[in-house]
């Protein structure tokens, strides 16, 4: 083989091994994409391809720096957050994780590049040389990317683990030794080969302990990064673990609110009761005594003072009696027409409790999406009946808009801002959970449906 030759098999791996990193940098933002239709991922995934192709393209024509090709990726990335639906946050990490791992597994490489270059100073044939080299490239570039791929599919399984919400602070501090390992790793690289009075060294024959050093130096860098990462997804779902468990306890110092309320609205009812006789004999006396107005004004009196007694929906149970009544009050103010067909279960093997927290979350949220609509496109079905060992619990409002779906929970993301929000489907679900039941969220036609169904449990207390 020729020098010729070889310069054109070089060339025509380093396409295809840059062609199989613009692929491996696609698939590992992939997941992260989120979007169900297959023909707007494929779209969005061929836009990342494109971005990360380009300025290695462009290298290879003007020679720029491996630096400032991955500046020029990143920073596309990032004009593009937008239309990729992907936070700026997420998208430096993400860059810098896979950038780092290419760095430090094309470093780790260099000891056995150098090893194996011994064997080549041993040749005469020029041709064999040639012959070698190539072989020797080709290898080493394949085993480069083996090793790439193995660390890059450690690190995607970290961070699929739990889906990152990454501030200022966080995305700061989970950049700091991916950064710092690409930086070490670049300086390394220019030192691995140098001339002092015009001739040429290796680091690795001046320190010959560099050749276990650098790859392990090259191995903590990445264990460090994939660490601070678990950390932070642990310190994350620790936080949203101790909100769940705040919301839940609101939620059921609510229940047992209303559990009082329903206590002093039968109290008041047993209480007008007994009274009822003496308002008969008031009026007895007036009807008798003629006064027809005065008796009239005192029923009208009466009737207004039992209204506080009325619940606007019966439902076969006091709680939930109470819950639907409130909220459909709080539509009534709000202008939504709230439509309810609910019925308690006969069975006593569901708690009221439980029902009650899964009528609030789903109720609340049809509420506040009802609010972003024009007043004439608003309305709440709300469904509830038993089949045999099933119950089932229907809730029906508008919607506009396209829904994201979180990847970890696989319920719809929320847009709403603060620690508490977008946990209260997963309270749902929760309850879900307790009755082996299922929860499942259609849209079509302008219509967003959640539909729950449970089971009877058996040793409910």
């Amino acid at each position: 083989m020729n020098e010729t030759t070889f310069r054109w098999v070089q060339n025509s791996i380093i396409v295809v091994v840059l062609l199989l990193y613009a692929g491996s940098f696609t698939a590992f933002f992939r997941p992260f994409l989120a979007i169900k239709a297959k023909r707007t991922l494929r779209r969005r995934a061929a836009v990342v391809f494109c971005i990360y192709l380009a300025p290695y393209l462009a290298g290879l024509v003007v020679d720029l720096p491996n630096w400032s090709s991955m500046a020029f990726v990143a920073a596309g990335m990032i004009l593009l957050a937008s239309p990729l639906h992907l936070d700026r946050g997420v998208i430096l990490l993400l860059s810098a994780v896979f950038f780092s791992a290419r760095n430090l597994s094309a470093l780790a490489m260099e000891s056995l590049n150098f090893l194996w270059s011994q064997h080549l100073s041993r040749l005469d044939d020029v041709e064999q040389i040639f012959l070698h080299l190539s072989l020797h490239f080709l290898l080493i570039m394949l085993a480069q990317f083996a090793l790439f791929l193995a660390v890059l599919s450690l690190a995607a399984g970290v961070l699929r683990r739990k889906e990152l919400h990454l501030g200022l602070r966080e995305t700061f501090c989970l950049l700091l030794i991916p950064v710092a390992g690409i930086l070490v790793g670049s300086i390394l690289f220019t030192m691995l080969i140098g001339v002092k009075d015009g001739v040429i060294f290796q680091l690795y024959e001046q320190h010959p302990l560099f050749i276990v050093l650098v790859p392990l130096v090259a191995g903590m860098f990445y264990a460090g990064t994939l660490v601070s990462i678990f950390s932070v997804q642990e310190m994350t779902r620790l936080q949203e673990e101790k909100n769940t468990y705040f919301l839940e306890k609101q939620q059921i110092r609510a229940m047992q609110e209303r559990m009082e309320e329903v206590e002093g609205f039968y109290t008041g009812i047993r209480q007008m009761k007994h009274e009822m006789r003496g308002h008969l004999a008031n009026i007895r006396g007036l009807a008798q005594s003629g006064s027809y107005g005065e008796m009239e004004r005192y029923i009208a009196q009466m009737d207004e003072s039992m209204k506080v007694f009325d619940l606007t929906v019966k439902t076969g149970n006091p709680i939930t009696d109470v819950i639907l009544s409130d909220r459909q009050r709080q539509a009534a103010k709000l202008g939504i027409p709230f439509r309810v067909n609910f019925r308690y279960p006969q069975s006593e093997r569901y708690n009221p409790y439980d029902i009650g927290i899964i009528l609030n979350n789903l109720l609340q949220n049809a509420l506040e999406s009802c609010e972003q609509l024009p007043a004439e496109a608003r309305y709440i079905q709300l469904l509830g009946r038993q089949q045999k060992k099933f119950f089932l619990i229907e809730v029906k409002n508008p919607f506009e808009g396209e829904i994201e779906i979180d990847r970890e929970s696989q319920l719809p993301r929320s847009t709403k801002e603060g620690p508490l929000h977008g946990i209260g489907l997963s309270n749902v679900r929760r309850e879900v959970e307790k009755y082996m039941g299922e929860i499942e969220i259609k849209t079509g036609n302008h219509t967003f449906c959640t539909t729950v169904l449970l089971q009877e449990r058996s040793g409910l207390k």
